[in-house]
C-alpha cells in the first residue's frame, strides 16, 4: 500500500474535533483503504459496514439499534446507498459521552450533501479525497503520476497498457453504474460524449453557448451535464477572481478533468510518449501542476482561482488565504522567462509571491518576489500554508 501521510494526518485531526467525518471521492480513489489503515493504527475497536454488501445492509435494517451499541470507530462505506441513516447519526452524535466516532465514505451526490447539510450541520466535517499526490509517490515519479493519474490501481499496475485499460474500464463503469446510483438520469452514451468533449475543453474558460452548439443541445442542458459531473468529482471548475479594477475581467470558470489519467483516457492517450506528442500536452500539464500545487499547499479549492482580463493579462492560479495572496504560472518549458502579464498580475492583484512552475531541472529567482520552481522540486520549494 502507498502511504498517504497528508490525508492520514488530516483525518486523524478531524476525528478529534468532530463526532462524524466524511470522506468524499470517486470510486476506487482509495477511501476504503485509507479508512482501514486508520483503523489499523487506532488503539480503539473498529467496525466496518460496506453498504454495497447485502448482509451489511441487512444488519442496518434497524440503524439505531445496530449502531448505538458500538464503540470506537464506526465506518460506513458507500453511505449514499442508505440515506435514512443520517437522522440516526445525528442522534448518536449528540450523545454526551460519545462512545463512538463515525467515518462515512461516499461519493458526493447532491442528495447526500443536501441531507447531511440539513441533518448533520455542525456535526460533520468533510474531506475530499483525490488520487495519489506527488507527496505520496515522490518527486522522482512525477511523469508517471502525470501520465497515469492518481487512482491507485491505475498508478501501480506494471504496464502502461494495463493502466490505460484500467482507466477506460473505470470510465465505462462510472458512466453506466456510478452516475445512475448518484441520481444522474442521463443516457450513458450522451454523458460519455459530453465528458469526452469536456476533455478537449480541459484548461479552457467555460463557454456554454459554444459547447451547446457543438453538442447540439440547449445551454441549459450542457450546464446541467457539467454540474452533474462536477458534483460527481470528476470535473473541476476553477472559479475566476475579479476585483474592482479598471479592466474587463474574465468571469466564467475554467474547466479541468479532475484526474490527469482520466483526461488521458478520454483523449485516448495511452502512454507518456503519446502525451508528449499530443496537442493537449500544455493544458494537461497545467491542470496536473495546479492540482499538485493546491494539494501541496494544503488549501481548499474554494480558496483558489484563476485571473484573466480581456486585454490578455492572466494568472493560471491565485491562492487567497486570509491576507495572503500567492500567484502561480504554469509553463511546460525548461527555461521560463518573466513576462509583462506576470508583472501586471503582480501589481493588479498585489501578490505576496509569484511562482513560475516549469518542467526544467533547476529552481531560480526571476526577479523581486518572482521565483521559478522546477516541478520536481515542488515538495522542497513549496510549504503548506
Amino acid at each position: 500500500m502507498i502511504e498517504r501521510p497528508l490525508d492520514m494526518a488530516w483525518l486523524t485531526k478531524a476525528l478529534t474535533g468532530f463526532p462524524i467525518v466524511g470522506i468524499l471521492g470517486a470510486r476506487q480513489v482509495g477511501k476504503t483503504t485509507l479508512a482501514r489503515e486508520l483503523a489499523r493504527r487506532s488503539h480503539r475497536p473498529s467496525t466496518f459496514f460496506d453498504l454495497e454488501r447485502a448482509d451489511d445492509l441487512a444488519a442496518l435494517a434497524d440503524p439505531l439499534g445496530a449502531l448505538e451499541r458500538l464503540k470506537g470507530l464506526v465506518v460506513l462505506d458507500e453511505i449514499q446507498r442508505l440515506p435514512e441513516v443520517f437522522p440516526v447519526l445525528r442522534v448518536l452524535a449528540d450523545r454526551p459521552r460519545k462512545p463512538a466516532k463515525f467515518l462515512v465514505l461516499g461519493s458526493a451526490s447532491p442528495d447526500m450533501l443536501r441531507q447531511t447539510s440539513e441533518t448533520l450541520a455542525g456535526r460533520i466535517h468533510y474531506h475530499e479525497l483525490s488520487g495519489l499526490s506527488l507527496a505520496d509517490v515522490g518527486a522522482a515519479r512525477l511523469e508517471r503520476l502525470w501520465s497515469r493519474g492518481g487512482f491507485p490501481r491505475s498508478y501501480v499496475v506494471r504496464s502502461d497498457a494495463g493502466s490505460f485499460s484500467w482507466r477506460t474500464d473505470f470510465i465505462r463503469t462510472f458512466i453506466e453504474r456510478d452516475l445512475p446510483q448518484l441520481g444522474v438520469n442521463v443516457a450513458g452514451a450522451t454523458m460519455f460524449r459530453f465528458w469526452s468533449m469536456l476533455a478537449h475543453w480541459h484548461g479552457q474558460v467555460w463557454n456554454a453557448s459554444e459547447l451547446a452548439r457543438s453538442f447540439g443541445v440547449s445551454e441549459f442542458a450542457v450546464r446541467s451535464y457539467l454540474d452533474k459531473l462536477t458534483s460527481a468529482l470528476v470535473v473541476r471548475q476553477l472559479q475566476p477572481w475579479h476585483e474592482n479594477l479598471a479592466k474587463r475581467q474574465v468571469k466564467a470558470p475554467k474547466l479541468f478533468i479532475t484526474d490527469s489519467g482520466l483526461l488521458h483516457g478520454l483523449l485516448n492517450i495511452r502512454n507518456l510518449d503519446d502525451l508528449l506528442r499530443h496537442p493537449k500536452l500544455g493544458t494537461s500539464w497545467e491542470g496536473f501542476i495546479i492540482d499538485q500545487c493546491i494539494r501541496r499547499l494544503g488549501v481548499e479549492w474554494r480558496e483558489c482561482f484563476f485571473w484573466g482580463t480581456h486585454a490578455g493579462a492572466e494568472l493560471d492560479l491565485l491562492v487567497v488565504r486570509g491576507n495572503s495572496r500567492l500567484g502561480f504560472e504554469i509553463k511546460r518549458t525548461s527555461a521560463p522567462q518573466a513576462t509583462p502579464s506576470m508583472r501586471i498580475a503582480m501589481d493588479d492583484l498585489k501578490l505576496d509571491r509569484l511562482f513560475v512552475m516549469h518542467a526544467g531541472r533547476h529552481s531560480f529567482d526571476m526577479g523581486p518576489k518572482i521565483r521559478a520552481i522546477a516541478a520536481s522540486a515542488m515538495l522542497d520549494e513549496l510549504q503548506p500554508l
